[in-house]
């Protein structure tokens, strides 16, 4: 996929577009604002209540925007940020993550034009057959969100990397990622 900055317009105002190393700071903020901390629990994806710190950094945003095979989608309503996700080209699949909806904006049906335009992106310019992520297994009501759309648990598991403070601070010992899958053809 070009990394250059596109931008795609929809009808109802919101535009897509490839992240540049200056949004990175905004990005970070929107990750962390979707995920930890009291901003997001005015949605519903909040993992405040099984781990507490950082969800991201900006080297890890940053990581992502540089990578020639990854880009992080962008998508502005009026000119504000207010969605990302990651799109990782892995041969014939695509990985999906760092998503992130503003929460006060979760629940209206945004998330699902994002994940609707990622998957379609990843079918029509890098030709995956496949959408692969890792939600946390504990996150039922995530997944559900996700096999409404399409996607199938798989029952393959991965370590939470406990220990690792990059990717928060456990509140429970059972953490761990489940991987979902979703045919793109």
């Amino acid at each position: 996929m070009d990394s250059t900055a596109r931008t795609q317009q929809q009808d109802d105002g919101i535009s897509f577009r490839a992240a540049v190393e200056e949004d990175v700071p905004a990005l970070t903020a929107l990750v962390e604002s979707a995920y930890r901390g009291d901003a997001s629990r005015e949605g519903w994806t909040t993992e405040a209540d099984l781990l507490e710190g950082q969800r991201t950094d900006p080297g890890g945003v940053a990581a992502v925007v540089k990578d020639p095979d990854s880009m992080m989608l962008v998508v502005e309503r009026g000119g504000a940020t207010v969605a990302c996700c990651q799109l990782e080209h892995r041969g014939p699949q695509a990985y999906f993550g760092m998503f992130a909806v503003e929460p006060r904006l979760q629940g209206a049906g945004l998330g699902r034009v994002v994940l609707t335009e990622a998957e379609r992106l990843a079918r029509t310019e890098w030709g995956a057959g496949e959408m692969h992520m890792q939600v946390i297994k504990q996150r039922e009501d995530l997944i559900a969100w996700y096999e409404r759309r399409g996607y199938t648990r798989t029952g393959k598991l991965s370590p939470f990397p406990y220990g690792d403070e990059r990717f928060g601070i456990p509140q429970r010992a059972d953490l761990a990622f489940e991987l979902l899958v979703k045919p793109l053809s």
